[in-house]
Protein backbone atom coordinates (compact mmCIF):
# COMPACT_ATOMS: atom_id res chain seq x y z
CA UNK A 1 0.00 0.00 0.00
CA UNK A 2 1.00 3.47 -0.46
CA UNK A 3 2.92 5.25 2.11
CA UNK A 4 0.54 7.92 2.96
CA UNK A 5 3.03 9.77 5.45
CA UNK A 6 5.32 10.26 2.40
CA UNK A 7 2.83 11.52 -0.50
CA UNK A 8 5.60 13.72 -2.28
CA UNK A 9 8.58 11.28 -1.39
CA UNK A 10 10.77 9.91 -4.24
CA UNK A 11 9.78 6.69 -5.17
CA UNK A 12 11.16 3.83 -2.32
CA UNK A 13 8.67 5.40 -0.11
CA UNK A 14 6.08 3.04 -1.72
CA UNK A 15 3.86 2.26 -4.65
CA UNK A 16 -0.10 2.66 -5.50
CA UNK A 17 -0.43 -0.92 -5.63
CA UNK A 18 1.65 -3.83 -4.29
CA UNK A 19 2.48 -4.47 -7.88
CA UNK A 20 3.58 -1.71 -9.09
CA UNK A 21 3.45 1.75 -10.33
CA UNK A 22 0.66 3.39 -11.97
CA UNK A 23 1.92 4.53 -15.50
CA UNK A 24 -0.09 6.68 -18.01
CA UNK A 25 1.00 7.34 -21.73
CA UNK A 26 0.35 10.80 -21.77
CA UNK A 27 2.75 10.47 -25.32
CA UNK A 28 3.73 8.18 -27.25
CA UNK A 29 7.33 9.55 -26.67
CA UNK A 30 6.66 10.25 -22.74
CA UNK A 31 5.48 7.73 -19.91
CA UNK A 32 4.42 9.17 -16.07
CA UNK A 33 5.16 6.72 -13.31
CA UNK A 34 2.41 7.66 -10.37
CA UNK A 35 3.50 6.38 -7.26
CA UNK A 36 1.69 8.39 -4.55
CA UNK A 37 -2.39 9.83 -3.70
CA UNK A 38 -0.84 13.10 -4.17
CA UNK A 39 0.38 11.74 -8.20
CA UNK A 40 -2.98 10.35 -8.49
CA UNK A 41 -4.69 13.59 -7.17
CA UNK A 42 -2.29 16.15 -9.45
CA UNK A 43 -3.02 13.44 -12.49
CA UNK A 44 -6.96 13.73 -12.10
CA UNK A 45 -7.11 16.98 -14.29
CA UNK A 46 -5.38 15.69 -17.44
CA UNK A 47 -6.73 12.36 -17.93
CA UNK A 48 -10.13 13.91 -18.27
CA UNK A 49 -8.97 17.14 -20.10
CA UNK A 50 -10.63 19.35 -17.18
CA UNK A 51 -10.84 19.96 -13.70
CA UNK A 52 -13.59 18.48 -12.51
CA UNK A 53 -16.40 19.80 -9.69
CA UNK A 54 -18.89 18.29 -8.17
CA UNK A 55 -18.25 14.91 -9.60
CA UNK A 56 -17.57 11.21 -9.05
CA UNK A 57 -14.57 10.02 -11.31
CA UNK A 58 -13.85 6.06 -12.08
CA UNK A 59 -10.57 5.16 -13.62
CA UNK A 60 -9.87 1.86 -14.86
CA UNK A 61 -6.43 0.28 -14.61
CA UNK A 62 -5.35 -2.47 -16.53
CA UNK A 63 -2.49 -4.46 -15.02
CA UNK A 64 0.58 -4.79 -17.89
CA UNK A 65 3.65 -6.86 -16.72
CA UNK A 66 2.99 -6.36 -13.17
CA UNK A 67 2.31 -2.67 -13.29
CA UNK A 68 -0.82 -1.01 -13.30
CA UNK A 69 -1.64 1.39 -16.74
CA UNK A 70 -4.99 3.77 -16.55
CA UNK A 71 -7.40 2.35 -19.00
CA UNK A 72 -11.09 3.85 -19.02
CA UNK A 73 -12.19 7.04 -17.26
CA UNK A 74 -16.18 7.64 -16.47
CA UNK A 75 -17.54 10.92 -14.77
CA UNK A 76 -20.95 11.54 -12.82
CA UNK A 77 -22.18 14.49 -11.24
CA UNK A 78 -22.98 14.04 -7.47
CA UNK A 79 -26.64 13.56 -7.28
CA UNK A 80 -27.91 16.54 -4.62
CA UNK A 81 -29.58 13.75 -2.65
CA UNK A 82 -27.47 11.13 -0.95
CA UNK A 83 -30.50 8.87 -1.18
CA UNK A 84 -29.42 8.51 -4.96
CA UNK A 85 -25.70 7.76 -4.20
CA UNK A 86 -25.86 4.21 -4.17
CA UNK A 87 -27.93 4.33 -7.62
CA UNK A 88 -25.06 6.68 -9.45
CA UNK A 89 -22.39 4.38 -7.89
CA UNK A 90 -23.82 1.19 -9.64
CA UNK A 91 -24.37 3.19 -12.80
CA UNK A 92 -20.80 4.60 -13.07
CA UNK A 93 -19.13 1.08 -11.86
CA UNK A 94 -20.87 -0.97 -14.10
CA UNK A 95 -21.02 1.34 -17.02
CA UNK A 96 -17.12 1.20 -17.26
CA UNK A 97 -16.88 -2.19 -16.20
CA UNK A 98 -19.57 -3.09 -19.62
CA UNK A 99 -17.70 -0.53 -21.31
CA UNK A 100 -14.23 -1.63 -20.97
CA UNK A 101 -15.30 -5.47 -21.64
CA UNK A 102 -16.67 -4.29 -25.00
CA UNK A 103 -13.52 -3.56 -25.91
CA UNK A 104 -11.66 -6.80 -24.87
CA UNK A 105 -10.34 -5.26 -21.52
CA UNK A 106 -11.94 -6.24 -18.33
CA UNK A 107 -10.43 -3.30 -15.76
CA UNK A 108 -8.27 -5.69 -12.82
CA UNK A 109 -8.59 -2.22 -10.92
CA UNK A 110 -10.14 1.28 -9.94
CA UNK A 111 -9.17 4.37 -8.59
CA UNK A 112 -12.08 6.60 -7.21
CA UNK A 113 -12.29 10.42 -6.55
CA UNK A 114 -14.88 12.34 -5.17
CA UNK A 115 -14.31 15.98 -5.71
CA UNK A 116 -16.52 18.73 -4.20
CA UNK A 117 -15.89 22.15 -3.39
CA UNK A 118 -16.71 23.06 0.22
CA UNK A 119 -20.53 24.90 0.54
CA UNK A 120 -20.35 28.36 2.44
CA UNK A 121 -19.52 27.95 6.09
CA UNK A 122 -18.12 24.37 4.94
CA UNK A 123 -14.54 23.36 5.44
CA UNK A 124 -13.09 20.44 2.71
CA UNK A 125 -12.73 18.42 5.39
CA UNK A 126 -16.09 18.43 6.39
CA UNK A 127 -16.57 17.65 2.89
CA UNK A 128 -14.40 14.60 3.07
CA UNK A 129 -16.35 13.29 6.01
CA UNK A 130 -19.79 13.84 4.25
CA UNK A 131 -18.86 12.39 1.26
CA UNK A 132 -17.62 9.40 2.79
CA UNK A 133 -20.50 7.40 2.44
CA UNK A 134 -20.37 7.63 -1.04
CA UNK A 135 -16.76 6.57 -1.62
CA UNK A 136 -17.65 3.71 0.10
CA UNK A 137 -20.67 3.17 -2.15
CA UNK A 138 -17.74 3.17 -5.22
CA UNK A 139 -15.55 0.34 -3.54
CA UNK A 140 -18.89 -1.63 -2.82
CA UNK A 141 -20.49 -1.63 -6.21
CA UNK A 142 -16.73 -2.10 -8.36
CA UNK A 143 -16.43 -4.96 -5.49
CA UNK A 144 -19.30 -6.38 -6.58
CA UNK A 145 -17.96 -6.34 -10.06
CA UNK A 146 -14.81 -7.95 -8.22
CA UNK A 147 -12.92 -5.22 -9.47
CA UNK A 148 -11.42 -3.73 -6.41
CA UNK A 149 -10.73 -0.15 -5.98
CA UNK A 150 -7.30 0.62 -4.73
CA UNK A 151 -7.43 4.36 -3.85
CA UNK A 152 -10.29 6.95 -3.57
CA UNK A 153 -9.34 10.60 -3.35
CA UNK A 154 -11.47 13.26 -2.22
CA UNK A 155 -10.52 16.65 -3.35
CA UNK A 156 -12.17 19.63 -2.56
CA UNK A 157 -10.97 23.37 -1.36
CA UNK A 158 -7.58 22.85 -2.86
CA UNK A 159 -6.56 19.35 -0.21
CA UNK A 160 -7.05 16.14 -0.72
CA UNK A 161 -8.09 12.86 1.30
CA UNK A 162 -7.57 9.73 1.12
CA UNK A 163 -10.41 7.12 2.18
CA UNK A 164 -8.12 4.35 1.70
CA UNK A 165 -5.18 4.72 4.17
CA UNK A 166 -4.60 2.13 6.33
CA UNK A 167 -2.79 4.12 9.35
CA UNK A 168 -5.24 5.71 11.15
CA UNK A 169 -3.73 9.58 12.09
CA UNK A 170 -1.19 9.78 9.50
CA UNK A 171 -3.12 11.78 6.96
CA UNK A 172 -3.55 15.03 8.28
CA UNK A 173 -7.34 15.89 9.38
CA UNK A 174 -7.49 19.36 7.30
CA UNK A 175 -5.70 17.23 4.73
CA UNK A 176 -2.88 17.56 2.02
CA UNK A 177 -2.58 20.70 -0.03
CA UNK A 178 -2.40 20.31 -3.40
CA UNK A 179 0.42 21.23 -5.36
CA UNK A 180 0.72 24.42 -7.26
CA UNK A 181 -0.73 23.76 -10.51
CA UNK A 182 1.41 22.92 -13.44
CA UNK A 183 4.35 22.30 -11.08
CA UNK A 184 3.97 18.35 -10.99
CA UNK A 185 6.01 15.33 -13.59
CA UNK A 186 2.16 14.70 -14.76
CA UNK A 187 1.80 18.66 -15.40
CA UNK A 188 5.28 18.70 -17.12
CA UNK A 189 4.92 15.51 -19.42
CA UNK A 190 1.50 16.58 -20.32
CA UNK A 191 2.89 20.26 -21.05
CA UNK A 192 5.91 18.20 -23.15
CA UNK A 193 2.96 16.09 -24.94
CA UNK A 194 1.14 19.68 -26.16
CA UNK A 195 -1.94 18.56 -23.85
CA UNK A 196 -3.63 21.10 -21.89
CA UNK A 197 -6.62 21.23 -19.04
CA UNK A 198 -9.40 23.61 -20.33
CA UNK A 199 -10.81 24.43 -16.84
CA UNK A 200 -13.57 23.20 -15.49
CA UNK A 201 -17.44 21.81 -16.90
CA UNK A 202 -18.94 25.01 -15.49
CA UNK A 203 -16.85 26.97 -18.03
CA UNK A 204 -17.48 24.94 -21.11
CA UNK A 205 -21.51 24.83 -19.88
CA UNK A 206 -20.98 28.83 -19.77
CA UNK A 207 -20.63 29.15 -23.59
CA UNK A 208 -23.49 27.27 -24.30
CA UNK A 209 -26.00 28.07 -21.63
CA UNK A 210 -28.65 30.60 -22.56
CA UNK A 211 -28.85 34.30 -22.17
CA UNK A 212 -29.02 35.38 -18.33
CA UNK A 213 -28.68 39.68 -19.63
CA UNK A 214 -30.89 41.89 -20.56
CA UNK A 215 -30.29 41.36 -24.19
CA UNK A 216 -32.46 37.48 -23.77
CA UNK A 217 -35.70 39.48 -23.58
CA UNK A 218 -34.48 41.28 -26.77
CA UNK A 219 -33.95 37.84 -28.27
CA UNK A 220 -36.67 36.72 -27.28
CA UNK A 221 -39.35 39.30 -28.91
CA UNK A 222 -37.48 38.65 -32.42
CA UNK A 223 -37.92 35.17 -32.01
CA UNK A 224 -41.78 35.61 -31.59
CA UNK A 225 -41.61 37.35 -34.59
CA UNK A 226 -39.79 35.39 -36.66
CA UNK A 227 -42.20 32.57 -35.50
CA UNK A 228 -44.96 34.03 -36.82
CA UNK A 229 -43.34 33.92 -40.25
CA UNK A 230 -41.73 31.23 -40.81
CA UNK A 231 -43.39 28.55 -38.83
CA UNK A 232 -46.29 28.46 -40.90
CA UNK A 233 -43.84 28.31 -43.76
CA UNK A 234 -41.84 25.26 -42.52
CA UNK A 235 -44.98 23.41 -41.76
CA UNK A 236 -46.17 23.74 -45.57
CA UNK A 237 -44.91 21.65 -48.13
CA UNK A 238 -44.94 24.36 -50.55
CA UNK A 239 -42.61 26.33 -49.05
CA UNK A 240 -40.62 24.36 -46.97
CA UNK A 241 -37.41 24.01 -49.26
CA UNK A 242 -37.40 27.78 -50.04
CA UNK A 243 -36.85 28.29 -45.83
CA UNK A 244 -34.28 25.46 -45.65
CA UNK A 245 -32.49 27.10 -48.61
CA UNK A 246 -32.98 30.67 -46.82
CA UNK A 247 -31.63 29.08 -43.44
CA UNK A 248 -28.81 27.31 -45.08
CA UNK A 249 -27.87 30.37 -46.94
CA UNK A 250 -27.41 32.36 -44.09
CA UNK A 251 -25.49 30.07 -42.28
CA UNK A 252 -23.08 30.09 -44.77
CA UNK A 253 -22.69 33.48 -44.64
CA UNK A 254 -22.40 34.02 -41.03
CA UNK A 255 -19.75 31.16 -40.93
CA UNK A 256 -17.76 32.99 -43.40
CA UNK A 257 -18.47 36.24 -41.31
CA UNK A 258 -16.94 34.89 -38.07
CA UNK A 259 -14.43 33.10 -40.27
CA UNK A 260 -13.10 36.93 -41.21
CA UNK A 261 -13.43 38.30 -37.74
CA UNK A 262 -9.92 39.09 -36.26
CA UNK A 263 -9.36 36.90 -33.73
CA UNK A 264 -9.13 37.96 -29.58
CA UNK A 265 -7.90 35.80 -26.75
CA UNK A 266 -9.90 33.97 -23.98
CA UNK A 267 -13.05 32.36 -24.45
CA UNK A 268 -15.32 34.47 -23.23
CA UNK A 269 -13.70 37.69 -25.22
CA UNK A 270 -14.44 35.28 -28.47
CA UNK A 271 -17.65 34.08 -27.61
CA UNK A 272 -18.67 38.09 -26.75
CA UNK A 273 -16.93 39.13 -30.28
CA UNK A 274 -19.31 36.26 -32.02
CA UNK A 275 -22.36 37.30 -30.47
CA UNK A 276 -21.91 40.93 -31.53
CA UNK A 277 -21.43 39.46 -34.93
CA UNK A 278 -24.81 37.43 -35.09
CA UNK A 279 -27.73 39.80 -35.42
CA UNK A 280 -30.58 38.83 -33.38
CA UNK A 281 -33.30 38.43 -36.25
CA UNK A 282 -30.47 35.84 -38.07
CA UNK A 283 -30.21 34.03 -34.78
CA UNK A 284 -33.80 33.96 -34.60
CA UNK A 285 -34.18 32.88 -38.41
CA UNK A 286 -31.54 30.64 -38.11
CA UNK A 287 -32.64 28.43 -34.77
CA UNK A 288 -35.78 28.68 -36.19
CA UNK A 289 -34.82 27.17 -39.80
CA UNK A 290 -32.50 24.53 -37.96
CA UNK A 291 -36.13 22.70 -36.16
CA UNK A 292 -36.33 21.31 -39.86
CA UNK A 293 -34.72 17.68 -39.17
CA UNK A 294 -33.43 17.96 -43.09
CA UNK A 295 -31.68 21.09 -42.81
CA UNK A 296 -30.57 20.09 -39.53
CA UNK A 297 -28.46 17.51 -41.17
CA UNK A 298 -27.47 19.79 -43.99
CA UNK A 299 -26.03 22.04 -41.80
CA UNK A 300 -23.74 19.56 -40.16
CA UNK A 301 -22.25 18.98 -43.13
CA UNK A 302 -19.95 22.06 -42.04
CA UNK A 303 -17.99 19.58 -39.80
CA UNK A 304 -14.15 19.18 -41.05
CA UNK A 305 -11.35 21.58 -42.47
CA UNK A 306 -11.55 25.70 -42.75
CA UNK A 307 -15.20 25.78 -42.23
CA UNK A 308 -15.48 23.11 -38.84
CA UNK A 309 -14.00 25.74 -36.26
CA UNK A 310 -16.03 28.98 -37.76
CA UNK A 311 -19.23 26.91 -37.92
CA UNK A 312 -19.08 25.73 -34.49
CA UNK A 313 -19.11 28.99 -33.18
CA UNK A 314 -22.02 29.64 -34.73
CA UNK A 315 -23.60 26.44 -33.07
CA UNK A 316 -22.32 27.95 -29.95
CA UNK A 317 -23.58 31.24 -30.32
CA UNK A 318 -27.03 30.23 -31.75
CA UNK A 319 -27.37 27.92 -28.61
CA UNK A 320 -26.58 30.79 -26.35
CA UNK A 321 -29.51 32.77 -27.84
CA UNK A 322 -32.20 29.83 -27.10
CA UNK A 323 -33.35 31.85 -24.07
CA UNK A 324 -36.70 32.11 -22.51
CA UNK A 325 -39.59 29.78 -23.18
CA UNK A 326 -37.34 28.82 -26.82
CA UNK A 327 -35.16 26.57 -24.44
CA UNK A 328 -36.10 23.41 -26.14
CA UNK A 329 -35.25 25.13 -29.20
CA UNK A 330 -31.57 24.50 -28.14
CA UNK A 331 -31.41 20.55 -28.75
CA UNK A 332 -30.78 21.07 -32.75
CA UNK A 333 -27.57 24.01 -32.68
CA UNK A 334 -26.26 22.10 -29.20
CA UNK A 335 -26.08 18.32 -31.47
CA UNK A 336 -25.09 20.21 -34.34
CA UNK A 337 -22.43 22.01 -31.76
CA UNK A 338 -21.24 18.55 -30.41
CA UNK A 339 -21.38 16.70 -33.67
CA UNK A 340 -18.67 19.08 -35.13
CA UNK A 341 -16.71 18.96 -31.94
CA UNK A 342 -16.77 15.17 -31.97
CA UNK A 343 -15.88 15.24 -35.88
CA UNK A 344 -12.80 17.18 -34.89
CA UNK A 345 -11.66 15.19 -32.48
CA UNK A 346 -12.36 17.26 -29.31
CA UNK A 347 -14.64 14.26 -27.31
CA UNK A 348 -15.17 16.43 -24.13
CA UNK A 349 -17.45 19.27 -25.74
CA UNK A 350 -18.66 16.93 -27.37
CA UNK A 351 -20.23 14.88 -25.15
CA UNK A 352 -21.34 17.96 -22.68
CA UNK A 353 -22.88 19.45 -26.33
CA UNK A 354 -24.78 16.36 -26.52
CA UNK A 355 -25.88 16.38 -23.03
CA UNK A 356 -26.86 19.34 -22.78
CA UNK A 357 -29.06 19.11 -26.15
CA UNK A 358 -30.39 16.07 -24.69
CA UNK A 359 -31.45 18.02 -21.32
CA UNK A 360 -32.89 20.56 -23.25
CA UNK A 361 -34.89 18.00 -25.07
CA UNK A 362 -34.74 13.85 -24.00
CA UNK A 363 -36.31 12.70 -27.23
CA UNK A 364 -34.03 14.41 -30.15
CA UNK A 365 -32.97 11.61 -31.32
CA UNK A 366 -29.97 12.38 -33.55
CA UNK A 367 -28.21 14.25 -30.49
CA UNK A 368 -28.92 10.85 -28.15
CA UNK A 369 -27.28 8.19 -30.75
CA UNK A 370 -24.28 10.64 -31.48
CA UNK A 371 -24.05 11.28 -27.42
CA UNK A 372 -23.93 6.89 -27.15
CA UNK A 373 -21.89 6.90 -30.17
CA UNK A 374 -19.12 9.36 -28.70
CA UNK A 375 -19.02 7.72 -25.05
CA UNK A 376 -18.65 4.22 -26.67
CA UNK A 377 -15.38 5.63 -28.35
CA UNK A 378 -17.03 5.07 -32.05
CA UNK A 379 -15.25 6.47 -35.13
CA UNK A 380 -17.45 9.00 -36.47
CA UNK A 381 -15.90 8.62 -40.56
CA UNK A 382 -19.16 6.60 -41.09
CA UNK A 383 -21.76 10.11 -40.56
CA UNK A 384 -18.59 12.02 -41.99
CA UNK A 385 -19.05 9.94 -44.98
CA UNK A 386 -22.73 10.52 -45.47
CA UNK A 387 -22.54 13.96 -45.18
CA UNK A 388 -20.36 14.32 -48.15
CA UNK A 389 -22.45 12.62 -50.16
CA UNK A 390 -24.89 14.86 -49.27
CA UNK A 391 -26.99 12.81 -46.88
CA UNK A 392 -30.33 11.45 -49.07
CA UNK A 393 -29.53 10.58 -52.95
CA UNK A 394 -31.87 11.63 -55.78
CA UNK A 395 -33.87 8.62 -55.66
CA UNK A 396 -34.61 8.47 -52.23
CA UNK A 397 -32.95 5.95 -50.96
CA UNK A 398 -30.50 7.48 -49.49
CA UNK A 399 -29.28 7.11 -45.63
CA UNK A 400 -30.30 10.29 -43.57
CA UNK A 401 -27.79 11.17 -41.00
CA UNK A 402 -29.81 9.98 -37.72
CA UNK A 403 -29.58 6.27 -39.68
CA UNK A 404 -26.44 6.70 -40.53
CA UNK A 405 -25.68 7.46 -36.64
CA UNK A 406 -28.08 4.58 -35.62
CA UNK A 407 -26.09 2.18 -37.75
CA UNK A 408 -22.96 3.24 -36.42
CA UNK A 409 -23.79 2.56 -32.65
CA UNK A 410 -25.77 -0.99 -33.75
CA UNK A 411 -28.63 0.49 -33.03
CA UNK A 412 -31.69 0.93 -35.21
CA UNK A 413 -33.87 3.95 -35.51
CA UNK A 414 -37.13 3.45 -33.79
CA UNK A 415 -40.13 2.69 -35.89
CA UNK A 416 -41.66 6.26 -36.40
CA UNK A 417 -38.72 8.25 -35.03
CA UNK A 418 -39.10 11.11 -37.00
CA UNK A 419 -42.61 11.76 -35.43
CA UNK A 420 -42.65 14.02 -33.21
CA UNK A 421 -44.71 15.68 -31.04
CA UNK A 422 -45.42 19.65 -30.48
CA UNK A 423 -45.71 20.81 -27.07
CA UNK A 424 -46.97 24.10 -25.88
CA UNK A 425 -44.45 25.88 -23.34
CA UNK A 426 -45.28 26.68 -20.31
CA UNK A 427 -47.39 30.06 -19.93
CA UNK A 428 -47.45 30.32 -23.24
CA UNK A 429 -50.30 32.98 -24.09
CA UNK A 430 -53.12 31.87 -26.62
CA UNK A 431 -52.08 34.47 -29.06
CA UNK A 432 -48.56 33.34 -29.05
CA UNK A 433 -47.20 32.48 -32.15
CA UNK A 434 -46.91 28.48 -32.63
CA UNK A 435 -43.46 27.22 -31.60
CA UNK A 436 -42.41 24.83 -34.26
CA UNK A 437 -39.79 22.55 -31.96
CA UNK A 438 -41.60 19.74 -32.49
CA UNK A 439 -43.51 19.64 -35.79
CA UNK A 440 -40.64 21.30 -37.90
CA UNK A 441 -38.71 17.90 -36.42
CA UNK A 442 -41.37 16.03 -37.57
CA UNK A 443 -40.72 16.57 -41.05
CA UNK A 444 -39.14 14.04 -43.33
CA UNK A 445 -37.33 15.47 -46.08
CA UNK A 446 -36.00 13.72 -49.60
CA UNK A 447 -33.70 15.24 -51.23
CA UNK A 448 -34.40 16.25 -55.34
CA UNK A 449 -30.89 17.78 -55.59
CA UNK A 450 -27.65 16.02 -56.24
CA UNK A 451 -25.15 15.79 -52.94
CA UNK A 452 -23.66 19.14 -51.87
CA UNK A 453 -20.57 19.04 -50.55
CA UNK A 454 -21.09 23.05 -49.01
CA UNK A 455 -24.77 22.78 -47.47
CA UNK A 456 -25.45 26.50 -48.32
CA UNK A 457 -24.49 26.63 -51.94
CA UNK A 458 -27.77 26.16 -54.18
CA UNK A 459 -28.11 23.79 -56.99
CA UNK A 460 -30.71 23.50 -59.70
CA UNK A 461 -33.66 20.74 -58.76
CA UNK A 462 -34.29 22.58 -55.46
CA UNK A 463 -35.52 20.17 -52.46
CA UNK A 464 -38.76 18.61 -52.34
CA UNK A 465 -40.07 17.76 -49.06
CA UNK A 466 -43.38 16.31 -47.36
CA UNK A 467 -44.59 16.10 -44.03
CA UNK A 468 -44.24 13.15 -41.30
CA UNK A 469 -47.59 12.17 -39.21
CA UNK A 470 -46.64 13.43 -35.90
CA UNK A 471 -48.14 11.55 -32.64
CA UNK A 472 -49.31 13.64 -29.65
CA UNK A 473 -47.99 13.13 -26.22
CA UNK A 474 -45.87 10.33 -27.52
CA UNK A 475 -41.76 10.14 -25.82
CA UNK A 476 -39.51 8.01 -26.17
CA UNK A 477 -36.93 6.43 -23.80
CA UNK A 478 -34.19 8.86 -23.21
CA UNK A 479 -30.82 7.03 -22.27
CA UNK A 480 -29.97 5.10 -19.31
CA UNK A 481 -27.07 7.11 -18.52
CA UNK A 482 -28.04 10.81 -19.29
CA UNK A 483 -29.35 13.32 -17.36
CA UNK A 484 -29.45 17.00 -17.49
CA UNK A 485 -26.58 18.47 -19.31
CA UNK A 486 -23.39 18.05 -17.05
CA UNK A 487 -24.66 15.05 -15.19
CA UNK A 488 -24.59 12.18 -17.67
CA UNK A 489 -21.87 9.38 -17.05
CA UNK A 490 -18.65 10.76 -19.83
CA UNK A 491 -15.92 9.08 -20.55
CA UNK A 492 -14.32 6.69 -22.53
CA UNK A 493 -14.51 3.43 -20.99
Amino acid sequence: MTNHSETTGPAENGDVTARGALNTPIAHEAQVTLRTPAELADALPYLLGYRPEDSIVLVALHDRDGRGRFGGRARLGIPAHSDDWAAAARQLAHGLVTGSERRGARPEQMVAYVCQEPRKGESGGEVMRRLRPLAQLLRTECGRLDVPVIEALCISGGHFWSYCCPHEGCCPAEGTPMGLPGTSVVAAAAAYAGIQVRGTLRELHARLLPWDTTAALEQEIVLDAAGMDLVPRILDDASRADVAEETLGLAERIINRLAAAPSVPGTLQADRRDDELLGHDEAAALILGLQDRTTRDRAAAWMEGDEAGPALRLWRALARRCVGPYGEHAAAPLTLAGWVAWSTGDDLEAREALAMALGADPDYLFARLLHQACNEGLDPESIRRCLRAGGARPDGTGEDVTRADADATGQGVPENSGHRRHRASSGERPDAPVRPARAAEGTRARSTAPGRTRPGTAKPGGTRTRAAGRSRGRRDAAPEATRSAGTGVEGDA
